[in-house]
């Protein structure tokens, strides 16, 4: 008698808890940590890290291991990485990867052997298109409507020339190809710099020398800090005016630069200072747990765990049916800071496009503010090639 009561106690507990997996689901977060651009990866690590802490070591009811390595951007290191992850760990979600070169060595690898990869920044062209795979989601952007809403801001603000620049790297080349498919004036100069560039004077008297109504440049991380500084220092800043994709003017760029970024016009999908309920909370998480100002990149972070949290929630914290976590992840059933998300047939974001400028916030110090909109619900540019 005590023996049935005791099972029948048994069944109703557990039939009355959570139908979770018993074990943390493994999520490894790939960036780049050390570097010109180890911020923006210690950004989009925190942000992964503030969702998991919020929800009490959680996403989406679902306990998480949270595997963090760095890349030190390097495309091969990436790539070791993943093959460890996959191989040794039993991983099957990944996240984190900053920068194109490192996505593209190592998120076939990851998607090739039945793992998901939910990418919180880097998003190259040949990836949304033809190349692109069920199990591969981008919550960012693609890297080429980044910088079509640069491309278009520029065109609003009324300039009929500009000069172009950018890394020689997959990004890079979307960056130009992106600002160039929007703008409606003339290029009058095109370069493409290197990853690992410091010095741009020769950049800058070719600048000079072409006489722009406007310069566009994609320099992310260190790069952007380097360039900017030397574009101040050579005096273009206050004779040729930018008009710049968020990458190039995140919250780290604009402390380093200070009062000389103010009157820069950027073109971004997120702000601080959006005023929805989930961006709210997550500045004030934010805020509290680190005493900084968050990057674009911390934003995306945190919608990507916010993503998986939806899925994982969805599949009662499991990933042994693939399909039913892909339908899950589809659906995008969070509330992103930005507002208004949902993906596209290539699984890249649909999103609206903001006009944002550098002006002097209440304490004096530079500030970027939202002055309008430049896109509403847009896709990218590959989306119809995708088939799958």
């Amino acid at each position: 008698m005590y023996r049935k009561t005791f099972l029948a106690l048994a069944v109703s507990v557990a039939a009355a808890l959570p139908a979770f997996a018993q074990e943390p689901v493994k999520i490894g977060l790939i960036t780049t940590l050390s570097g010109p651009g180890g911020y923006i990866g210690q950004d989009i690590r925190d942000a992964f890290k503030l969702a998991v802490d919020m929800e009490g070591g959680k996403l989406g009811g679902a306990p998480v291991d949270l595997m963090v390595e760095d890349d030190a951007l390097k495309p091969g290191q990436g790539k070791q990485i993943a093959e460890r992850m996959l191989t040794n760990d039993g991983v099957k979600l990944f996240t984190g990867i900053v920068f194109s070169n490192v996505a593209g060595a190592t998120v076939p690898d990851i998607v090739d052997a039945g793992a998901f990869y939910i990418s919180p920044n880097a998003a190259p062209s040949n990836m949304a298109g033809k190349g692109c795979n069920e199990n591969y989601f981008v919550v960012s952007w693609q890297n080429d409507s980044l910088h079509e809403s640069a491309g278009q801001l520029a065109s609003n603000l009324g300039y009929k020339s500009a000069f172009v620049l950018a890394p020689n790297y997959q990004a890079g080349k979307d960056a130009i190809t992106g600002f160039k498919r929007y703008f409606k004036g003339k290029i009058v100069g095109e370069l493409y710099t290197s990853l690992d560039q410091t010095d741009f004077s020769a950049e800058m008297a070719q600048i000079r020398a072409a006489n722009p109504e406007v310069v566009f440049q994609f320099h992310p991380g260190g790069l952007g800090i380097s360039f900017l500084r030397q574009y101040e220092q050579a005096g273009l800043l206050k004779t040729v005016p930018m008009v710049l994709a968020e990458p190039s003017l995140d919250a780290v760029t604009l402390k380093s630069i200070g009062e000389a970024a103010i009157g820069l016009n950027v073109s971004s999908h997120w702000n601080s200072d959006f005023d929805n309920p989930a961006n709210k909370k997550f500045m004030e998480a934010w805020t509290k747990a680190y005493n900084r100002m968050p990057t674009y990149y911390a934003s995306q972070a945190y919608d990507a765990a916010l993503e998986i949290a939806s899925a994982l929630k969805a599949t009662n914290g499991s990933l042994a049916d693939a399909d039913a976590f892909r339908a899950a992840l589809r659906k995008a059933d969070f509330q992103s800071v930005r507002g208004k998300f949902s993906f596209g047939p290539n699984q890249h974001p649909v999103q609206d496009w903001y006009a944002l400028k550098v002006e002097k916030g209440e304490d004096g110090k530079p500030v970027l503010k939202t002055v309008g909109e430049v896109f509403k619900d847009h896709g990218d540019a590959y989306a119809d090639q995708c088939k799958m």
